[in-house]
């Protein structure tokens, strides 16, 4: 849908959570960290592991194991991170600067929203929660709650079913490409969320989402 009017409402907004929503990277940094410490390897710092935040135990543990990763018990370390980032899920994280704003007005304005994210349920549950400005979600979906994740499409319109609105007036706003490429694949429309965990600008801008935000306060030209 890239070239739309760039001040269309919508009559749904759908929020990946970590980089988009949350800034959840530190807790997951940390929980990467106890698992190097154990198998007696150098703590990553944040510039190593922010940008993997969005993509996953796996991505977390190959920036710390590094070239040992191929030769490591990779379903057992990533229990473990699991694990330890389930006990401390949500120390630092905490709403983006400008996110809380964005949610109240969409609220105010009776716009539906919810969040769609390939973090698993048990794992989802507990971080929303946890964060009282996510309280008011209409809808959560998980990585696991359907049989397919992001890029499938089938969990944004699974979300856009749970809030009642047609796929087509949703609007999906993510900081991953597998983001931007289900949005395209359910036929709605997507946001960039260039604060989030985000490769590089240039790399975000080639993904062809409809808008690239800079703050979350850009989506008030939608409301």
């Amino acid at each position: 849908m890239a070239g739309c009017n760039p001040d269309i409402a919508f009559d749904a907004f759908i929020f990946d959570l970590d980089g988009t929503l949350l800034d959840t990277a530190d807790d997951l940094g940390g929980a990467l960290n106890r698992v190097l410490a154990d198998a007696n390897i150098a703590p990553v710092d944040k510039s190593i592991y922010r940008p993997a935040a969005s993509n996953g135990a796996n991505a977390l543990l190959e920036v710390g194991f590094g070239d040992k990763w191929p030769d490591v018990e990779q379903l057992a370390l990533r229990q473990q991170l699991l694990d330890y980032y389930a006990e401390d899920i949500a120390i630092h994280s905490k709403c983006f600067n400008g996110i809380e704003q964005l949610l109240a007005s969409l609220e105010q304005n009776s716009i539906k929203w919810g969040i769609m994210t390939n973090k698993p349920g048990f794992l989802t549950e507990p971080l929303v929660q946890a964060i009282p400005s996510l309280a008011n979600a209409m809808a959560v979906v998980s990585g696991d709650t359907l049989a397919v994740a992001k890029p499938s499409p089938e969990p944004l319109i699974h979300t856009a079913n749970m809030l009642d609105v047609d796929p087509t007036r949703c609007l999906y706003i993510g900081d991953a490409e597998r983001d931007i490429q289900a949005a395209k694949a359910a036929n709605m429309y997507s946001a960039t969320a260039l604060w989030g965990y985000i490769p590089s600008v240039d790399t975000a801008l080639s993904w062809g989402a409809d808008f690239n935000w800079q703050t979350p306060t850009d989506g008030f030209i939608h409301i």
